[in-house]
């Protein structure tokens, strides 16, 4: 009657047996009760990657952001100056380049009125050749220096680009260590980026109950604050101790569904056993 109400619920016959089973296993056993925190299993430290001051902060602690979104944009006047004379540098290899092309069309243009004249071989048509060649030389150097310069300003248009920092994921800012005006460095902490769609319960296992709990265990968890309750499996069990506690950290994963359930809420669970 049991199995027929769960189908009747829409349940698969797999999960329906999973569930049976669970639940029998509860009966004829007893509970290892422990207490965790709902943690982010995507929880991101955002800083900078160049030194430069803060100019605007466009999220604070408890708002919401997108990947992509920007978090804050930062100042500086050694990157600006940078720029400058990237900008400034293709800008004149580039008045070189035109130089040049304009200096070898007089050139070939004196040479074809010679060839007109019949003149070509004489003194004239050599010393142009020769001047040819040297712009020639020239305008292919000046090639070069305008694809460094290209290079060099996209360059700087990426570093000026990390002046703009981005949020990698979606989630919630729950620390902001800076303000406006702020001078950061690498590595650095400006803000915690913490994603709410990938939840688990981290607990603390004491050494001698530590046989009871296996990676892949059905455990039931409770959260009191948002009368949330839920069969949750084991994901892992970190296979080192506190020395001062003597206990492990055990992960557990958990569908919270469309529940507002947050870092850091109280947990209790129920770790099901046979002695």
């Amino acid at each position: 009657m049991i199995i027929d109400f769960l189908k009747h619920k829409g349940f698969s016959l797999k999960r329906i047996i999973f569930l049976l089973s669970f639940f029998i296993s509860t009966l004829f056993s007893n509970n290892l009760l422990v207490t965790g925190t709902v943690v982010s299993d995507n929880q991101k430290m955002i800083g900078a990657r160049y030194m430069g001051y803060v100019k605007e902060i466009r999220f604070n602690i408890g708002d919401k952001v997108q990947r992509n979104d920007v978090l804050f944009t930062m100042e500086s006047a050694e990157f600006d100056i940078m720029q400058s004379q990237a900008d400034l540098a293709l800008e004149q290899a580039e008045l070189m380049i035109e130089l040049y092309r304009s200096r070898l069309d007089t050139i070939r243009h004196e040479q074809k009125s010679l060839k007109r004249r019949k003149l070509k071989g004489g003194t004239e048509w050599n010393e142009l050749e020769s001047i040819a060649q040297n712009v020639q030389a020239g305008l292919s150097a000046t090639r070069a220096m305008v694809k460094n310069a290209t290079e060099k300003v996209k360059q700087m248009a990426t570093i000026m680009d990390y002046l703009e920092i981005k949020a990698p994921n979606a989630g919630i800012i729950v620390q902001k260590q800076i303000r406006v005006g702020d001078l950061i460095v690498p590595g650095m902490l400006a803000m915690v980026l913490v994603d709410l769609d990938h939840l688990e319960v981290e607990a603390q296992v004491s050494e001698v109950d530590l046989s009871k709990v296996q990676k892949g265990k059905a455990v039931k968890i409770d959260i009191p604050s948002m009368k949330f309750r839920t069969t949750a499996i084991v994901k892992s069990v970190v296979p080192s101790a506190n020395p001062m506690t003597h206990t492990f950290t055990v992960r557990i994963a958990f569908d919270k569904g469309k529940r507002k359930i947050f870092p850091g809420m109280y947990v209790k669970i129920a770790v099901p056993y046979t002695e």
